[in-house]
């Protein structure tokens, strides 16, 4: 590209995943444990974790025509050669990894009990460590990226610190893609710290499209939607996280509802509900709905047309142990469906 020369918005195509990276081990078990109780893993798999580790893998498994570009930040040992190994398997570059001796990769023990739900136990080791110095966006911009998405926010230690001028870390990095024309798509974590709120609302100006399950939208909101999550109240939760500063749309996805928040379109879709005997594990399903709806933001499709796909992707997970097994037999289709 010649010196000044700028690439239009609509010029622009692919995707950088940024933030959690962390190998994930799958264990089926028995039954859930009393405290000192014993369960049987019946199972184990290993694969890619993470928001950004599972959009990318997600993406290419259904066969996107753009360049999706990994970034992020793993340890130097064995952990961090077997995330390596899995993104080559995956067809994905590796030049935006970097590798760290301070901190072990990011890992994560999940606990599947089939037909139920999946428990977390995470390590979050070179995550912590990842700063702004790992993601260049003028570079992001001079490829003609067109998409910046980061996940987790909320877990990421140095990009949630909320700054002198009262903006996160995270908020920096993600205004600066809006200055240059990215669009930026943010995920939430399930996690609970004294800060969760205060770093969302900090970074929530710089968002242009924001992702979060039920859980996730209740704690950063304060409305109740882990026992209730019906349209109603995740449209409200949605319309405050879009008050607070998000340009485009705010999506909250339950296993029931999926409902968008954005200028002009408000909609309230509900899931297909495989039966439980068809749900291998739904490790990795919001990060899969989140990989369908964020190739129809890529697309331009409209909101509606994004969403079916993204609960395509979401129940075709949930068929496979993995976060992206499930999906490689969904091929994303060539113009809006």
């Amino acid at each position: 590209m010649s010196e000044g020369a700028v690439i239009s918005r609509t010029e622009k195509k692919g995707i950088a995943c940024a933030g959690n990276w962390i190998l994930d081990t799958v264990h089926t078990i028995s039954h859930w444990p009393e405290k000192s109780g014993l369960a049987l893993i019946l199972s184990q798999h290993i694969g890619l974790g993470g928001g950004p580790a599972n959009l990318a893998a997600g993406l290419k498994a259904m066969k996107v025509p753009y360049p999706i570009l990994p970034i992020g930040l793993i340890g130097a040992g064995a952990s961090g050669d077997e995330v390596l190994r899995l993104c080559r398997e995956a067809g994905l570059p590796l030049e935006g990894l970097s590798r760290t001796s301070k901190a072990t990769t990011s890992q994560t023990h999940v606990m599947n009990l089939p037909g139920d739900s999946r428990t977390f136990f995470h390590h979050p080791g070179a995550n912590n460590l990842l700063d702004a110095s790992s993601i260049n966006v003028e570079q992001l911009s001079e490829a003609g990226l067109k998409i910046l998405y980061l996940g987790y926010l909320t877990l990421l230690e140095q990009l949630d610190m909320i700054l002198s001028d009262g903006r996160s870390a995270a908020a920096h990095i993600l205004a600066e893609a809006r200055n240059f024309g990215i669009v930026t798509c943010v995920d939430l974590a399930s996690t609970k710290t004294d800060t969760y709120r205060q770093a969302i609302e900090a970074t929530l100006p710089a968002i242009d499209y924001l992702f979060a399950n039920e859980i996730e939208a209740e704690q950063a909101t304060g409305v109740a939607l882990t026992h209730d999550a019906n349209a109603d109240a995740m449209m409200q939760a949605a319309r405050i996280l879009k008050s607070g500063g998000v340009h485009r749309a705010v999506i909250i996805h339950a296993p029931e509802q999926v409902v968008w928040c954005g200028d002009g379109t408000e909609l309230a879709l509900k899931p297909k509900l495989l039966p439980q005997e068809e749900v291998v594990s739904a490790v990795g399903a919001g990060d899969a709905f989140a990989s369908g709806v964020i190739h129809g933001i890529h697309e331009d499709w409209p909101a509606e047309i994004s969403i079916e796909l993204g609960m395509r992707a979401a129940a075709a997970c949930l068929s496979d142990y993995t976060a992206t097994g499930g999906l490689q037999n969904l091929l994303v289709p060539e113009l809006s469906p």
